[in-house]
Parts: structure tokens; sequence; C-alpha cells
């Protein structure tokens, strides 16, 4: 009959793995739902009229750089 044992390697932590791969989801989540958000505001103000985006005081090529302008990008 065969016996065998299962060791972990030094360094290695079965929970430390499970908390990183966790916690690598959340990002993708979140980086998900920003992007939504990001799409949906430049959608947004891609429909209204060039006198309502002066009203708001932005121009049409000016719209995704406003909405961009308060992220921190990632990599």
């Amino acid at each position: 009959m065969a016996q065998f044992t299962l060791q972990e390697r030094p360094g290695f932590s079965v929970s430390a793995m499970l908390s990183r791969v966790g916690s690598s989801i959340y990002a993708v989540l979140i980086n998900m739902a920003e992007a939504r958000s990001h799409a949906k505001q430049i959608q947004f103000l891609q429909s209204l009229s060039d006198e309502e985006l002066k009203r708001c005081g932005l121009s049409r090529d000016r719209i995704v750089h406003h909405v961009f302008a308060g992220s921190v990008w990632r990599i």
C-alpha cells in the first residue's frame, strides 16, 4: 500500500494564494464598474448639444479628457 503526505513548500500558503486570487478578482470587478461608469458619462455628454456643453463649460473635443481627468491609470 502506498502512502503519501502533502507538504507545503516553504514560503507557500494556500490562504495567502486564495487571498491574492480574491484581491485580483475584486480589482477586475472594480475596474469593470469604473469603465462602465466612464462609458455612460461619455455617452451622456456626447448626446448633449454643443450649446448645452458650452453651458457646462465643455467642448465636444474635451469630453473624454473631462471624464477621465480624475482617474488614476493602473497598469
